[in-house]
């Protein structure tokens, strides 16, 4: 089956860090991430860029309207993805924990309508 690990961090805490956290934090992506490659459970990830940078569309009464920023305020913003292959929801969780922001943010698991 396969499941959406929604990353979630408070970007203000994201950019405060210094220069050898923000570096120590990279290197642990890229670690997590080659690990899920080679294991086979890693179908596609990637990060997103900064909340200011979206636009939320909504179509109310046949007319589109756009906003700039997320669809609400929160403490945490939705910071990237990994969709994965996972037997079950223990295995899901198990990889969702290993995920460096686990240890800051939080880690939202979603099972996919699609294939797996």
């Amino acid at each position: 089956m396969q499941y959406l690990l929604l990353i979630y961090a408070n970007e203000a805490e994201v950019a405060s860090l210094k220069k050898e956290e923000l570096g120590a934090l990279h290197q642990d992506y890229l670690a997590f991430t080659k690990s899920l490659a080679q294991s086979g459970n890693l179908k596609s990830n990637n990060g997103l860029r900064p909340v200011s940078t979206a636009t939320t569309v909504r179509v109310r009464n046949g007319k589109t309207l756009t906003t700039d920023g997320p669809f609400a305020e929160t403490r945490e913003q939705l910071a990237g993805y990994f969709l994965i292959e996972a037997k079950d929801l223990d295995e899901a969780t198990a990889i969702a924990a290993r995920l460096p922001t686990a240890k800051y943010g939080s880690i939202e698991i979603r099972p996919t309508w699609g294939a797996g």
